[in-house]
């Protein structure tokens, strides 16, 4: 190789670094490559596909200076085992990846934040309101509340307004790192209302168990399934256990969850005669359980958290996402359409060259309202909004519940 080409194929490696689009890195001149791995297939995938739905219609081709942001999105069915070789191959695709943004789940995020801390790429916006992202390892950018603030909502609103007492609040949650992540939440709380301790320390000892699918029921006021099933009867058994071991009465169960097995679940207590209100976090996926609920006649006494703004508010975001997601709106696709719109506003304020640097700086330091909800990172700067919106599923949908609707919900 002559001195001039050696020279000339050098300048170019410095100006390609120079410009922010190193290889690998998710930038190129014309292009900012984002990632995505969501449950699109399996019993999860209403999940997925919303997400999806909701980040195409705020980021997918928009500008970002000269450059138009692509996503890449990969499949893992809800699985950590398809997750990891899922983010390899977008984080090994000869452009790289920019960021990691709304995947779905908590058992998944557990398997992709080392990974994407080992190559210093940002989670951001991802679909879980688990600890394990509050701060989390590495760059971990969160729009959404935590399930501790959901599951600590319902249960003191359920026991200030609705006159309950703590030993009549037991829980449904999947048996993995999400449902136990909700479920520290429903401790956390318990605790700050007072529970009594035979209650907290079964839910303690549930919480201790280690493996994947170990046996957590028939141990406390808990009763959990396997992921990606509808294994439901072991779950309601162990609440009916504990029910006759402790003469505590379940009279609200807080269920973490995703819509196909909680529906299931519903359905065998309201067969067995349970009139247990039951209240579902976010993730559960709003529009998928009402759509099921409803069909099978089951919309009595259902409560929900939601961590979006209610479709009804005349916010100007909520109207931007009608339009832009049309068929596709829901509350699952508006927090990923509010996840796009996080991410362009950071990307479009970062200073240049496009870095993930730059890009956190950019995000770590705001502090705006986004159509009606506000965000703010300078509090903590791993999550931009604290919203939580206890709702009761109706005819239409889920609809906002009203302190003074609490007690007759409990009495029925």
């Amino acid at each position: 190789m002559n001195i001039q080409l050696r020279w000339f194929l050098l300048l170019g490696g410095v100006m390609f670094h120079l410009q922010g689009v190193a290889a690998g890195s998710g930038v190129t001149p014309e292009k900012i490559h984002l990632g995505s791995v969501l449950a699109l297939k399996g019993k999860a995938q209403g999940l997925g596909q919303s997400m999806r739905y909701g980040l195409n219609a705020a980021l997918n081709g928009q500008q970002v200076g000269k450059r138009t942001v692509e996503i890449h999105y990969r499949n893992d069915s809800y699985e950590p085992s398809k997750t990891v070789p899922a983010v390899q191959k977008l984080i090994r695709q000869q452009q790289g990846i920019f960021l990691m943004v709304g995947n779905v789940g908590t058992p998944t995020a557990k398997v992709t934040l080392p990974m994407l801390k080992q190559e210093r790429i940002p989670a951001v916006g991802f679909f879980t309101g688990a600890d394990i992202l509050r701060p989390g390892k590495g760059d971990v950018i969160n729009y959404r509340a935590s399930y501790l603030q959901e599951t600590a909502a319902v249960i003191r609103q359920a026991i200030e307004q609705g006159g309950i007492s703590t030993g009549q609040v037991c829980a449904y949650v999947q048996n993995d790192g999400y449902g136990m992540a909700g479920l520290q939440g429903v401790v956390a709380a318990l605790g700050q209302m007072g529970a009594q301790k035979q209650q907290l320390g079964a839910l303690s000892q549930v919480l201790r168990k280690k493996g994947v699918n170990p046996a957590r029921n028939y141990i406390g006021p808990v009763g959990v399934y396997r992921r990606n099933t509808r294994n439901v009867l072991n779950g309601y058994k162990s609440l009916k256990h504990w029910e006759e071991k402790s003469g505590y009465t379940c009279k609200m169960v807080v269920t973490v969850g995703a819509y196909d097995n909680i529906v299931h679940f519903v359905e065998q207590a309201r067969k067995s005669g349970e009139s247990w209100l039951v209240s579902a976090v976010s993730f559960t996926g709003a529009d998928h359980l009402h759509r099921q609920l409803k069909k099978k006649g089951l919309l009595k006494r259902v409560i929900m958290t939601q961590v979006v703004p209610l479709p009804e508010e005349k916010l100007p975001v909520i109207e931007a996402a009608k339009r832009a997601l049309g068929s596709e709106f829901g509350l699952v696709s508006l927090e990923g359409y509010l996840v796009g719109k996080m991410v362009l506003n950071a990307l479009q304020k970062m200073e240049s060259p496009p870095s993930r640097y730059h890009f956190l700086n950019a995000i770590r330091s705001s502090q705006y309202d986004l159509g009606g909800v506000e965000i703010d990172f300078t509090r903590n700067g791993y999550q931009g909004s604290d919203l939580v919106v206890t709702t009761v599923a109706g005819a239409k949908g889920f609809l906002r519940l009203a302190a003074a609707d609490w007690k007759p919900l409990l009495s029925d």
